[in-house]
């Protein structure tokens, strides 16, 4: 899948969020990038750069005090080549974008990874 249509996917992923989401989404980049960067890795404790499929560059709605403002837009990371490798066909390649983007989001607004395990979210 070429890198267009692997951005149209994410796009598409965004669209089909509930309109009360995608208005609270506001000041957050949605970017495609092929491969988590190194700093990120070290941040997540990872060395294999496949196995990272997504990353939420920001503070969570949760944690923002009244002195947030003037700060650059949060940015969610898909990272194209590991979603890409973990897929047989464009459906799963569509389940997974569709998965990874909801998930990001989630940390976007505070909720961590365990919790989202204690949801099923995995």
């Amino acid at each position: 899948m070429d890198r267009y249509a692997f951005e149209q996917l994410v796009a598409e992923a965004v669209e089909a969020l509930p309109e009360s989401i995608r208005t609270q989404l506001e000041n957050v980049e949605f970017v495609v990038e092929e491969w988590p960067d190194p700093v990120v890795l070290r941040r997540m404790g990872l060395r294999n750069p496949a196995s990272l499929l997504g990353f939420y560059h920001g503070i969570p709605r949760t944690q923002r005090t009244s002195h947030y403002g003037m700060v650059l837009p949060d940015k969610i990371s898909i990272y194209r080549q590991p979603i890409l490798r973990r897929c047989r066909n464009w459906r799963e390649v569509r389940e997974l974008v569709f998965s990874v983007v909801r998930h990001e989001i989630a940390h976007h607004f505070g909720i961590t990874d365990e919790r989202l395990m204690e949801l099923g979210a995995y």
